[in-house]
């Protein structure tokens, strides 16, 4: 039997500093490494570059079952903050773009858990279900930053961090 592995990062950069999404993990201010400000936007405190890594092995016989793994990253060398503005309050708002990652991520496990069983699924099926996800992701995380205006409307955060803890709790058996 003939396996191929590809792995693919969200990320361009594939020798980076990455910290993978734990439950008990928290972001501190030092793993965001990045000197320069890649959003050229001075009203931003940080920059929380975070997304999916995954993996998958597939055989060339259709019906061979298939391995993926999906892993939600922090990308410490892409990540930015302006230490004169940052505060405990933005990294709890740089956090939940974290656990996003993570809720998508497991979302995106669920279609394929529930989707894709053989090699031959993987061929048709991955990337519609990646792609969708992918797009469903980045809306959710330009609506969290445009309805808390990036953490500073505490109301909205505080409604945020409600909405990402209950996601989390309800998906948590894609962990």
């Amino acid at each position: 039997m003939r396996y191929i592995i590809f792995c693919i990062f969200i990320s361009t950069h594939i020798f980076c500093q990455k910290i993978e999404w734990k439950e008990d993990l928290k972001l501190k201010w030092n793993n965001f490494k990045s000197e320069s400000n890649i959003m050229n936007n001075s009203d931003i405190v940080a920059y929380a570059h975070c997304g999916w890594e995954y993996s998958a092995v597939v055989s060339s016989e259709k019906l061979t079952p298939v391995i993926i793994k999906i892993e939600a990253i922090f990308i410490e060398d892409k990540s930015w903050k302006d230490d004169k503005k940052i505060s405990d309050y933005s990294l709890l708002h740089e956090q939940k773009h974290f656990d996003i990652a993570e809720i998508f991520a497991r979302k995106l496990r669920r279609e394929v858990s529930e989707k894709i069983i053989s090699s031959a699924d993987y061929i048709e099926s991955f990337y519609k279900i990646y792609n969708k996800i992918t797009k469903e992701y980045n809306n959710f995380q330009s609506l969290y930053d445009q309805d808390t205006k990036n953490g500073t409307n505490k109301a909205k955060q505080k409604e945020y961090n409600s909405i990402i803890i209950n996601e989390l709790e309800l998906l948590k058996d894609y962990k």
